[in-house]
């Protein structure tokens, strides 16, 4: 974090081991060498067993003896240079207090706790608006198991309609919270999730213009459009899928939320099959019973 004064060792790819400073002054930090706020006299390291330790003599400023300690680790790229610590649950909360002249250490501190905590309800506000939105009311179902009933025509419109106008207005408010997440922490980079969003914000704007230029059934471009649309929905379906599973691993919690996706997706799936097998049964149908009668009035 911004502001922070680190004692840093690692072991380079000849297997020297390597401890200097380092002042972080911006989230994309490369952890370059350089003095801190106070001296450091002398400062080394050793590695055993899998664990580095680092010594250090350190001039305390102004008399003062505590201080807020993060640890961190992280993994050490080809050509030397270390790379960004994970950000799951541990690494977020690996902050504690540390007394030089008792030589004692606290829990974690209370104001960053809360700090944390006010983090993690703003990420997961952002998980549930786009769980509800690409993951719920898409209203694909809808618009693909309803419209063969003649009777649900046009009931089954206007549904799909309601269900993707929602779904497209909780999912903007799912990527504003998402981009203001990222605008708070610029060194975290969640590139594939970020990508995905901005994708699924694009085509859902997309098809939100598409249902405004949708033509007449007995149109000559109908069967192109109702193709780009089936497209584009099944592409962004496939992308939430896909989005959301991403999310789920970065948020703190997600793994247990992640198995209740999955057993979601699971539950669904036989769902989908049967009502897929019984819409393609009810077409079949309707078009054998078409030519029968095509003949029958041919014959007569």
């Amino acid at each position: 974090m911004i502001g922070s004064q680190c004692l840093i060792a690692y072991r380079n790819s000849t297997g020297l081991l390597h401890a200097y400073t380092s002042s972080i002054t911006s989230y994309a930090t490369k952890l370059e060498e350089g003095p801190l706020s106070f001296r450091v006299p002398k400062i080394g390291a050793e590695f055993n067993n899998d664990e580095m330790i680092i010594y250090a003599t350190l001039e305390l400023p102004n008399g003062t003896t505590k201080f807020t300690q993060v640890w961190q680790y992280g993994p050490v790229s080809g050509d030397n240079s270390l790379q960004m610590h994970s950000m799951d649950r541990d690494n977020m909360r690996s902050i504690a207090t540390i007394n030089f002249a008792t030589a004692q250490a606290s829990d974690t501190v209370t104001t960053t706790t809360i700090k944390l905590g006010s983090r993690n309800r703003q990420k997961n506000v952002h998980g549930v608006l786009n769980v509800v939105s690409w993951g719920i009311l898409m209203g694909a179902m809808e618009a693909r198991y309803l419209k063969v009933f003649k009777s649900a025509n046009p009931a089954w419109f206007y549904i799909h309609v309601t269900c993707q106008s929602s779904a497209y207005i909780v999912g903007v408010a799912g990527f504003a919270t998402g981009m203001k997440l990222g605008s708070k922490s610029p060194g975290v980079v969640h590139t594939s999730h970020r990508n995905i969003g901005i994708t699924l914000t694009i085509l859902g704007t997309l098809q939100a213009f598409t249902i405004l230029l949708r033509p007449k059934s007995d149109h000559k471009y109908r069967k192109y459009w109702n193709v780009y649309h089936q497209v584009m929905g099944y592409s962004v379906l496939i992308l939430s899928i896909i989005n959301i599973m991403d999310g789920l691993d970065i948020l703190d919690s997600g793994k247990k939320w992640k198995r209740a996706y999955i057993g979601v997706l699971i539950f669904l799936g036989p769902i989908v099959i049967f009502l897929e097998a019984f819409t393609w049964y009810i077409v079949i149908k309707r078009k054998w019973q078409s030519a029968r009668e095509l003949n029958g009035s041919s014959s007569a």
